[in-house]
């Protein structure tokens, strides 16, 4: 019951994915923020209605109907829209269920309870990746290697772009890091390749390729993601 129970609910939901690409495709929308599949287990969280529940197998399942549904064959036709996985990572598991709080838990929970759904977005072929606010190991999300390049994009293999949440290389600040030129710089080599709303790629890192923070090649390499993905679409 519970196998035929998981089939009807994705089912449904990458039929509503599919109608969802139709109608924003249609309308010149090409990229969504969707599926947010982060996992919690703490009622006090208040985006928990946004999830698919605390259970990382019906969560990967989820996770993968949403993206075929979205991106259909791979993005060949004309009424597929780009998906964006999200938050990444752990975002669900903030102490106190406290928006944008620190996440602290081993790498066994962390593999076995949180990370299933994103891996799966991933194996579906997700396009785009959003990472979380939260810090992980004291590290926020956004400028952290291990999670975006080790984790993602070695283990994993995912060759997407990874866009920030809205403004949090900006918020890299309020939990004691550098400014936003620093934090730029940070937040690109550790594999953010797109900057939303906080303004410091714009704004920082010509100066920090002058003064050797980071280097052309690194800025080559996030642009070139972006510019990969807008050629899929």
């Amino acid at each position: 019951p519970l196998a035929l129970s998981c089939s009807w609910d994705t089912l449904a939901v990458e039929k509503m994915a599919r109608i969802s690409a139709i109608e924003a495709s249609a309308d010149g929308v090409n990229w969504t923020f969707s599926p947010m599949v982060d996992i919690c287990r703490d009622a006090r969280w208040g985006r928990i209605a946004e999830g698919s529940g605390e259970d990382p197998y019906l969560g990967s399942l989820m996770a993968k109907a949403y993206v075929r549904g979205y991106q259909g064959n791979n993005l060949q036709r004309n009424d597929e829209i780009l998906s964006c996985v999200k938050h990444f990572a752990l975002y669900g598991a903030v102490e106190s269920g406290k928006e944008y709080n620190t996440v602290d838990m081993s790498k066994v929970r962390m593999y076995n309870q949180y990370l299933p759904p994103y891996k799966a977005a991933v194996e579906a072929g997700v396009g785009s990746v959003m990472s979380s606010f939260n810090l992980i190991d004291g590290v926020p999300a956004t400028a952290s290697n291990w999670l975006l390049n080790e984790l993602l994009r070695n283990q994993w293999k995912f060759d997407g772009f990874v866009v920030t949440d809205y403004g949090s290389i900006g918020e890299m600040e309020a939990h004691g890091l550098g400014d936003l030129k620093s934090n730029s710089a940070m937040a690109l080599k550790a594999g953010t390749d797109m900057d939303m709303c906080s303004q410091g790629f714009i704004k920082t890192l010509e100066q920090s390729v002058n003064d050797g923070s980071v280097s052309v090649s690194d800025i080559d390499t996030a642009c070139r993601r972006v510019l990969e993905a807008k050629y899929k679409l």
